[in-house]
């Protein structure tokens, strides 16, 4: 999908909801230097080409129980088109996988892991990733810290 023109105003409509994305439609317009029906069809127009793709709260995930977070690299035991549609099945039934990609190099997948700690990261993997998805192998690293949370996507220089 090709990448649409966004203006200086688009632009900050963006960055202002990756920032604060609960805003009422009054706030984010003043914050932008419009008026509130300028900034509403602005925000809009966004949605309906795609280029907000939805809403969503941020979760703590140690207020949740979700406190130990891991980085799993996987390989595949094979690559045919219904044993990668298999694994791509399985991950998106697991609510231990908050992102997987997929990618290139000696791997084939990385997963970002967050469970309640060390034993439920084992019955995950035991019980899920090696004993349902057709893996080979995986390699785990798990976060000490995180230096820099997700804020948001760069944007584009207008």
């Amino acid at each position: 999908m090709a990448a649409i023109h966004l203006d200086r105003t688009d632009l900050m409509l963006l960055a202002e909801l990756q920032r604060a994305g609960r805003q009422t439609n009054a706030e984010l317009a003043e914050r932008v230097h419009l008026s509130a029906s300028a900034c509403l069809r602005r925000v809009q127009r966004l949605e309906r080409e795609g280029v907000i793709a939805g809403y969503r709260a941020e979760l703590d995930g140690d207020r949740l129980g979700l406190g130990l977070q891991a980085f799993v690299r996987v390989h595949l035991a094979r690559h045919d088109a219904a044993s990668i549609a298999a694994f791509a099945a399985h991950v998106n039934d697991w609510p231990e996988v908050v992102a997987c990609h997929a990618l290139t190099g000696d791997m084939d997948y990385l997963l970002h892991v967050a469970v309640g700690g060390l034993e439920h990261f084992s019955r995950f993997l035991l019980d899920k990733l090696l004993a349902q998805a057709g893996v080979a192998d995986v390699n785990s690293s798990f976060v000490l810290r995180t230096v820099k949370a997700f804020r948001g996507l760069p944007l584009p220089a207008s």
